[in-house]
């Protein structure tokens, strides 16, 4: 019944989640694939719950609240994960989500049958990620509003990234150094600084990736106070001419990003030569990152504000393929990773 009902969350329900996530988790080490796997469905769960515009926040933030107590020491309950899902499940665009909610006892289960030990990382995890959610709950407008409203200082963007990802690469790395016998050696304090540099900067990957489209759904993630240094509104950035101001924060941003990502480096290079699916699990995002980074850098150059930047498919399987053959050759790979 153990193995039926891992395989029905982390292969069935994954796969229909998040393909893209399904893939990479074919290449994690099999002695965490099952944390890794189950911390990204209640991840993924938490976001569904707080990305549920079809209600009002008042509710939403109550079912995140809901949410965030079954990862207290005390346990989780059954009644109120019915509640979450009596909330939210008639309302989900996305059948994935909505089969997601309705499996959550399942995920509880096999949660409870993990180490005491690993059960506390994925609850750190979570209660962490959940603080992320609840910023852009009570800082951000909802979706009917025509306000845009940005992050105050550059001190809570950074506290932003660590909340929804610099936590995560120092989960990657506690879980890694407890199951992975290679990474004995590993100091687990300035790894875990590492990784979680290593997340801040494929997050602020995705926020300048996705500037454009987050402005126009009233999210402003370059800081008031440097906005105001350039007296710059918020709103001005929806303008070519204000989007052409604000060019030397965004180019800031883009500085800060790889000063993250090649620590992120660093702790990649770090992982020894022969561990081939641990190094290709984080290859994969900080190449990845590397290589939009230098598209946002180029759309920024043509000062567009109404510019998507997406790195094509080819691009995206031409690396995976690189890597996978250049996995063993630090010189090689970082070559590669420097092309920007």
């Amino acid at each position: 019944m153990g193995n039926e009902l891992k395989d029905a969350l982390l292969h069935d329900l994954l796969k229909r989640v998040s393909r893209s996530f399904y893939l990479t988790l074919a290449v994690v080490p099999r002695t965490i694939r099952t944390q890794v796997g189950l911390a990204y469905l209640f991840a993924r769960a938490a976001d569904t719950i707080a990305d549920s515009h079809m209600i009002d926040v008042t509710r939403r933030q109550r079912c995140l609240d809901l949410f965030r107590e079954q990862f207290q020491p005390s346990g989780s309950s059954p009644g109120a994960l019915e509640d979450i899902q009596a909330a939210l499940d008639t309302r989900q665009p996305i059948e994935a989500d909505l089969i997601l909610l309705t499996r959550l006892n399942d995920c509880f289960t096999l949660f409870h049958a993990l180490t005491p030990t690993d059960q506390d990382s994925i609850r750190d995890l979570m209660l962490t990620l959940i603080n992320g959610m609840d910023m852009d709950i009570n800082v951000f407008p909802p979706p009917a509003s025509s306000d845009i409203v940005a992050l105050p200082t550059l001190k809570e963007l950074d506290l932003y990234t660590y909340y929804v990802a610099g936590c995560v690469g120092e989960f990657w790395t506690r879980l890694s150094i407890a199951h992975v016998p290679s990474l004995g050696h590993w100091d687990a304090a300035t790894m875990c600084e590492r990784g979680i540099r290593f997340g801040k900067g494929l997050q602020m990957t995705n926020i300048l990736k996705d500037l454009p489209k987050d402005l126009r759904k009233g999210r402003c993630y370059l800081p008031l106070s440097l906005l105001q240094q350039h007296q710059l509104t918020p709103e001005d950035l929806l303008t070519l001419e204000g989007f052409q101001t604000a060019r030397p924060i965004v180019m800031q941003l883009i500085d800060l990003t790889i000063e993250h990502l090649d620590l992120g480096w660093q702790y990649t290079l770090s992982i020894p030569r022969h561990e081939i699916r641990l190094r290709l699990a984080c290859l994969w995002p900080i190449l990845f990152a590397a290589k939009t980074l230098r598209h946002v850098s180029a759309s920024i150059g043509k000062h567009d504000p109404n510019i998507d930047v997406k790195m094509p498919r080819k691009e995206v399987y031409a690396t995976m393929l690189f890597s996978g053959m250049a996995v063993a050759s630090n010189t090689l790979l970082t070559a590669y990773y420097h092309q920007r």
